[in-house]
This record gives C-alpha cells, sequence and structure tokens, in this order.
C-alpha cells in the first residue's frame, strides 16, 4: 500500500509533468475544443483585470478553425460574462493589396466575426496593412508595437494541413519575424475556395508575423480540428522539430497548448492520446 507522503510526492511529479509538458487538450468535436478554448482565454483575460492589470495582449488568427472560439467569445461578452475593455490585440497576417473592405481580406473577417460584437476598443485593434506604402517600414513597425505593448500575453492560432502557422509555410525560418511572404501555389489553390474557385484571385503575397514572432509570446495556444488536420497534428506533437512543419515548433516553448477534436487525433499513436489524456485527467 502506498503510504501518504509517497502518494503526496507522487502528485506533485505529475503536478510538474503538466506545468513543463506541452499541453495537449482532446475534445470530442469542434465546437466543444471552441468552447474550452474561449473558456481558457475567458479566465487569462479575467485573471489579468483581477491583478490590476491595465492590458492583456492577444494574439488572434483567421480561419474556420477559430470560429467557434470567436462565437462563444460573443455570446459571453453579451451575457455580461467578460468585458474586453482592457484587451489588446494583434493578428497575424493580412494579404497584400486586398482592400481592408474586400470580404477575403482578414481585416473584414475580423470585425465581422469578431470586433463588432464585443467592447474592444478601436483603437487596440492591430492588424497588419497590406496596402501600406512601405511593406517591410510596416511588418517592422508591426513587430515594434508588439514590443511597445509589452509583448503578447497570450497567442491563438490555427495551423494548415501542411503544418503551417499563420502563413509560415514549409520552409519558413522558425527564427522569422514579421515579414512580406510569397505565397506557395498550394495554399493560393486552397484559399480559391473563397475567392469563388479562381485561383488568379488570390493574392500571391501576405504580411505575416514570424514563427519567432509568436514564440516571443508568453502562452500560445492552437486549435486544431477536423481529420484534414491529423497528419499535421502527428507531425506537430510526434514528430521532430522542423521548419517544414512550421507549428511543431511549439514543443520547445515553455507554456504551449494544443486544443484538438477527436477527428484529428486519429493519425496520433493510441499511446499518444492515452498519455495525454492521463496528464489532463489527474486530480492534484
Amino acid at each position: 500500500m502506498n503510504s501518504p507522503v509517497a502518494a503526496d510526492d507522487h502528485s506533485k511529479k505529475l503536478e510538474q509533468i503538466i506545468l513543463t509538458t506541452m499541453r495537449v487538450i482532446i475534445k470530442k468535436d469542434q465546437s466543444e475544443a471552441g468552447r474550452w478554448t474561449a473558456s481558457y482565454i475567458i479566465e487569462k483575460i479575467r485573471d489579468s483585470q483581477k491583478a490590476g492589470k491595465e492590458k492583456f495582449v492577444l494574439g488572434l488568427p483567421t480561419g474556420s478553425s477559430p470560429l467557434p472560439v470567436y462565437r462563444e467569445l460573443i455570446r459571453s461578452h453579451k451575457a455580461g460574462e467578460i468585458s474586453f475593455s482592457n484587451v489588446i490585440t494583434f493578428n497575424m497576417d493580412e494579404y497584400v493589396g486586398l482592400d481592408e473592405n474586400h470580404t477575403e481580406s482578414y481585416h473584414y473577417f475580423m470585425f465581422e466575426n469578431l470586433f463588432n460584437h464585443i467592447d474592444v476598443p478601436r483603437d487596440n485593434i492591430n492588424i497588419l496593412n497590406g496596402n501600406a506604402p512601405d511593406l517591410e517600414k510596416e511588418c517592422a513597425d508591426y513587430e515594434a508595437r508588439i514590443k511597445s505593448a509589452g509583448g503578447i500575453d497570450l497567442f491563438l492560432g490555427g495551423i494548415g494541413p501542411d503544418g503551417h502557422i499563420a502563413f509560415n509555410e514549409p520552409g519558413s525560418s522558425l527564427t522569422s519575424r514579421t515579414r512580406i511572404k510569397t505565397l506557395r501555389y498550394d495554399t493560393m489553390l486552397a484559399n480559391s475556395r473563397f475567392f469563388g474557385g479562381d485561383v488568379s484571385k488570390v493574392p500571391r503575397n501576405a504580411l505575416t508575423v514570424g514563427v519567432g514572432t509568436v514564440m516571443d509570446a508568453r502562452e500560445v495556444l492552437l486549435i486544431i480540428t477536423g481529420y484534414n488536420k491529423a497528419r499535421a497534428l502527428k507531425q506537430v506533437i510526434e514528430g521532430g522539430i522542423t521548419h517544414m512543419w512550421t507549428a511543431s515548433i511549439l514543443q520547445m516553448h515553455q507554456k504551449g497548448i494544443i486544443v484538438c477534436d477527436e477527428p484529428s487525433t486519429l493519425e496520433l499513436h493510441i499511446e499518444t492520446v492515452k498519455y495525454f489524456r492521463d496528464i489532463e485527467n489527474q486530480d492534484f
């Protein structure tokens, strides 16, 4: 029989593991993953407000993966459960040459799916300007604005089927900063579904935060859902760290979290899934 002291030592060891290991939260489906992620973000914002901090700096993505998160954030705000009045946001990327009022611009996406429905001050919203007269200066200034805000407290992100984060596609430097990025044809083809299926209408270039920019955040949370992301999730968790799967760098972050649904875990080893479920089910 284990003694109380031994049991206590075991709990301490397990607690240390959960604090130092990349967390992988597995939920049933995209909706549950979105609710957990939104609740986590809300908790972090509340903690900063309770601590009397003037601001909470939040990095945000576009795409289909964060939509359930944004819907839950909006619901919580309208229910009076959370205010975003002290939140400063920095978005991951934006197309070059697309008017910000274009329905496929990331400016439009963010206001349509989040900002128009919550109380984040307009002056606190930061999105790269893909129509800036000097794009290199715009990228440098964006990095400076992040630094001036005190750095990003939590960076929310998604990944592509090829494991890219933001527009840091396979082959991107793992120490990259905000910059101009020429998009691969495969990315343009995948995004053409938003442009009436016409790949020629998809912008060829984008401005994007770098992998290094994301890794500078005090906390990084990736939401990964759907079977089409299963191979990428396997590489990010079980594979080595490589610039060919840029999100794999999360393995090096001291406070990295992946929230995924069951379909996205279908390429993982059974023992990998069991390990992370066991870690999260510990009652400390």
